[in-house]
């Protein structure tokens, strides 16, 4: 597989399947682009190109002590695109990555896209705060961050039970997608894991939203405990021109896991228009 070198030299893992019109996928924390395996190979089948990289610090990218603040990362986007050369683009971002797409469409005035998709997106604001009550609490975050340093391994193997809604309802997913979500997450070093834990619940999108100028598919789960939806997904609905939200009824955070062929559709037909 290809790695890019971004403009501070940080080598980035990437996956390009398929020719045809590109779709960038952006991972979730703390996983790798492996999670938009099923996704890409059905973009590919459907004649476009599916681009998906690990994130810098995740995966089998390069692990870099700083840079993981949304600006750096949001500036690894771009040089994807341009190493890519994927023009007329999409962009999709899931959970973290939906920031990505956010600082992206500020920062970088969304050049070369034609459309964007958040799936169970961070975007706006995830703390709460006097001005955004539906935010998740500081106290939240701190749990999490102790838990992480104490027993990583630990740690994560609780967290993705919510994040899949293990126990919200039968056969959530497999014992065995929990097994593979914890090594994905523990490929990630320890710096970038808290780093961009920090990022990711602590940056304000809000004032991102007007600078997206593309028409936007939003999607997310009712019952995402990862990222509660009223201070997300519809948030963000709320905020952005153009903007589209599927709300799947029920759903946890992983839907791209939980209500995979769904999800697929989804996307695909968004894609097709």
């Amino acid at each position: 597989m290809p790695r890019i070198k971004t403009r501070d030299g940080i080598e980035l893992y990437t996956k390009d399947w398929g020719q045809g019109r590109p779709v960038i996928l952006l991972h979730g924390w703390p996983l790798t682009a492996d999670t938009f395996d099923d996704l890409s190979m059905a973009i590919a089948d459907a004649g476009m190109r599916a681009i998906a990289y690990d994130r810098r610090g995740f995966g089998r990218s390069e692990q870099t002590f700083n840079g993981y603040d949304y600006d750096t990362m949001a500036d690894d986007l771009a040089d994807v695109i341009a190493s890519t050369g994927a023009n007329d683009a999409t962009i999709l971002g899931f959970s973290m990555g939906g920031g990505e797409v956010a600082r992206y469409m500020s920062r970088h005035g969304g050049a070369n896209l034609r459309s964007a998709v958040l799936v169970s997106s961070v975007v706006p604001y995830m703390l709460q705060t006097e001005d955004n009550p539906n935010g998740t609490p500081q106290s939240t975050f701190d749990e999490m961050t102790e838990g992480m340093v104490e027993d990583r391994a630990h740690f994560f193997a609780g967290f993705f039970k919510d994040f899949y809604g293990v126990g919200m309802f039968d056969k959530a997913v497999s014992s065995e997608v929990l097994d593979w979500s914890v090594r994905q997450a523990m490929m990630a070093g320890l710096k970038p894991t808290l780093a961009c834990a920090k990022a990711f619940a602590t940056t304000d999108f809000r004032p991102d939203l007007a600078a997206f100028n593309v028409p936007t598919l939003i999607i997310h789960g009712t019952d995402d405990k990862t990222v509660p939806i009223d201070a997300a997904g519809r948030a963000a609905a709320a905020g952005i021109n153009q903007s589209t939200l599927i709300e799947y009824e029920g759903a946890p955070h992983g839907l791209f896991a939980t209500h995979r062929q769904r999800f697929i559709d989804d996307v695909l037909a968004f894609l097709r228009r």
